[in-house]
């Protein structure tokens, strides 16, 4: 890895928002669930969350360099997944216009928060809006009722994105996620190839030093080396 390289992700990684995500339910588009993941890397979200049983999401190519650094935690039900992220301290939004909707720009982006996103055609399930904290519309004064559930996602995400950098949230010092959670990034985005690598052969998955080298022991890089 370049120390370019190496710097642009301690970079990336000083500025994610772990307390900021997205919750897909159902919403089974490639292309949309793509744009979906494409804006969570650009505004800094670590990881987002879906909720669909008994499938697999498949992202399209386009996403597969946003993949790389978003992790998609899947649940098999909006129980689950709502559980999950209230635990965590944080506030669920749906996006759903109902008598006690309010305007997506009025609502504290700053505090920890879930933007939960419906499936394409249905919206939200009644059980995930009764699970909500506070439904949220973007005002339309068109023909038009709503918009592509990636769209709309976008224009929530940068709306959090504007009120968390007037905040400092982005300019923080130290990174917020685990240092794990860090070292599995460096590894896996700065030396991809060794990534796939040590996971076929099972082996753990080494030290990044300060200067984004790799550390493992003689053993480790004998492994590494050997004819599969």
């Amino acid at each position: 890895m370049s120390p370019e390289r190496y710097a642009r992700i301690r970079e990336m990684l000083a500025r994610r928002q772990p307390d900021l995500t997205v919750c897909m339910e159902q919403v089974h588009k490639p292309h949309n669930v793509s744009a979906i993941i494409r804006t969570a890397d650009a505004v800094g979200v670590h990881e987002v969350h879906a909720v669909w049983a008994g499938a697999t999401l498949r992202p399209m190519a386009s996403a597969a360099g946003s993949n790389s650094w978003v992790t998609v935690k899947t649940h098999t039900t909006i129980g689950d997944a709502v559980g999950h992220l209230k635990s965590s301290g944080m506030q669920i939004l749906a996006t759903h216009l109902s008598a006690k909707a309010v305007d997506f720009r009025e609502i504290d982006y700053t505090r920890p928060t879930c933007i939960l996103m419906g499936q394409e055609k249905t919206g939200i399930t009644g059980q995930a809006l009764a699970l909500a904290d506070q439904d949220i519309v973007i005002p339309m004064i068109g023909m038009v009722q709503s918009l592509n559930v990636s769209v709309a996602s976008a224009l929530i995400l940068y709306e959090a994105q504007k009120q968390r950098q007037n905040a400092g949230m982005y300019q923080r010092k130290n990174c917020m996620l685990p240092d794990e959670e860090q070292q599995r990034l460096l590894f896996e985005g700065g030396y991809p190839v060794l990534a796939r690598v040590a996971k076929n052969k099972g082996l753990p998955r080494p030290y990044i030093n300060d200067l984004g080298e790799v550390e493992a022991d003689p053993a480790w890089w004998a492994t590494m080396q050997a004819s599969a």
